[in-house]
């Protein structure tokens, strides 16, 4: 499984030839246009995925979704929490261990030299 970071499904094709219909996970197994509500025509949709889920969409035309396999289903994922940023400690944390290796380090070349 791939997971992709997109935030609208864009779908581009001949007006004249090919329509998205929204429809059911049901109506998408079988190819069936149930309800003409949810059908685009432009030939360029923008679709917002912003509400967590699975979204059906096919081509209402002809046979096309049962013949072409013109179907499309993703799944939308609830919106993760941003990473938090790093607290002041855990920043200085490695400077000063690294400042403190570096003079015990240089403290032991003068007492070899």
């Amino acid at each position: 499984m791939y997971r992709f970071v997109f935030y609208d499904a864009v779908f581009n094709y001949a007006s004249v030839s090919h329509n998205v219909v929204k429809v059911s996970g049901t109506d998408f197994q079988q190819c069936t246009v149930t309800s003409s509500n949810g059908t685009l025509t432009s030939g360029r949709d923008v679709i917002a995925l912003q509400t967590p889920g699975r979204k059906w969409y096919i081509c209402g035309v002809a046979k096309h979704c049962e013949l072409r396999n013109m179907k499309l289903v993703t799944t939308v994922l609830p919106q993760m929490a941003p990473a938090p940023s790093p607290s002041a400690s855990n920043t200085l944390a490695v400077p000063t261990i690294y400042g403190f290796v570096v003079a015990l380090f240089g403290s032991l070349l003068l007492l070899l030299a």
